[in-house]
């Protein structure tokens, strides 16, 4: 009864620590806004391709590996393939910003699911994330088993899931109050945020 009570404890703690990421503002935000103007469960979709890099992520670093995100080959690569890609897909936004459609989503190319994927991996603080603070989650899930593990995997992923549903739902549901320019600084900003984020993924690494 004792150890149920303290893996409740733990989850409830690894909402609380999730949340303090997942709603911070950043990439993955912004293109759920972006994709959340045509389709109001759009985030859901963004989550699952969230979940495609997060759940082997974690595995991952649960066997013994979160040492690698240490290395500044790993760091560097991530850091400058995710920047020009956070930067390309932030360039398409912009162009689009004027449009109402399915251009005004981001990019005709890939959907949601896609975009999910993209913008994870594209994030190196993501992985530093996980090599740090998640890492430690991890850590003291596995003293629960393998069960607390998995329990504290899907209370995380959980977390991006009802968060991204939550901004897709609201910017579908009120994008009929939005007026041309609305939509303009809308998509502007969230192509911003995309280029300015690959931006400084880059200087980063090669500063």
């Amino acid at each position: 009864m004792e150890t149920i009570t303290n893996l409740f404890i733990f989850l409830l703690s690894a909402v609380f620590i999730s949340l303090t990421g997942v709603m911070m503002p950043g990439p993955v935000f912004a293109v759920t806004v972006a994709k959340g103007y045509k389709d109001k469960i759009a985030g859901a979709l963004i989550a699952f391709g969230h979940g495609m890099i997060e759940f082997p992520l974690m595995s991952f670093i649960y066997v013994g590996f979160a040492w690698v995100f240490g290395f500044s080959t790993t760091k560097i690569a991530v850091g400058l393939i995710g920047g020009l890609m956070l930067i390309y897909m932030g360039v398409g936004m912009f162009r689009a910003k004027g449009e109402i459609g399915e251009r005004a989503a981001g990019n005709p190319k890939y959907g949601s699911f896609v975009a999910g994927i993209l913008t994870t991996g594209a994030n190196p603080y993501f992985f530093l994330w996980w090599a740090t603070i998640g890492a430690a989650l991890i850590m003291t899930a596995s003293i629960f088993g393998i069960m607390g593990f998995l329990l504290f995997a899907i209370t995380h992923w959980m977390c991006d899931f009802v968060w991204d549903i939550f901004v897709s739902m609201t910017v579908f549901k009120s994008r009929r109050l939005w007026t041309k320019k609305v939509h303009e600084i809308v998509f502007g900003s969230c192509a911003i945020v995309l280029i300015g984020f690959g931006t400084w993924f880059i200087v980063s690494v090669v500063m």
